[in-house]
């Protein structure tokens, strides 16, 4: 009877180490795999979000040029009447708009939005700037 509880000791203790052993293991691998995907992650979204600022600095570019178009054509609408001056500032408030847009995107890419997020507000941006680009060629 002795000889069958130590047998049955020492398997039961064996079967414990080895259960103790793949627990430790497996959860060596969870953690490795949580930590390879937050900076798997990070690393993706801080390439998202430098594309992002290369977007936003094309359409602030593109803003600029319209605005100085907006600009050299004005003193003309200005110099003619009152449906002249109407058509005009029709026009310009598109830009007001697509303005309003980019600077939504900018303030998206400060407060560290989601990539998805900022991306909706970048092609809002570009339809504004856009509608303001028709509504100039239409002067």
């Amino acid at each position: 009877m002795r000889k069958s509880r130590l047998s049955l000791f020492k398997s039961t203790s064996m079967m414990i180490s080895v259960v103790g052993i793949i627990m430790i293991i497996s959860t060596i691998i969870v953690v490795a795999y949580v930590g390879y995907s937050i900076v798997s992650s990070n690393i993706t979204n801080d390439i998202s979000s430098g594309t992002q600022y290369d977007e936003l600095a094309e359409l602030k570019a593109e803003y600029g040029n319209l605005s100085v178009k907006f600009d050299n054509i004005k003193s003309t609408y200005y110099a003619g009447g009152a449906d002249d001056v109407k058509v005009y500032n029709d026009a310009k408030l598109e830009l007001s708009r697509a303005n309003s847009a980019i600077e939504n995107v900018q303030s998206a890419l400060d407060a560290d939005k989601p990539s998805n997020d900022v991306d909706s507000r970048l092609v809002f941006a570009k339809e504004k700037l856009k509608a303001a680009e028709d509504a100039y060629n239409s002067l």
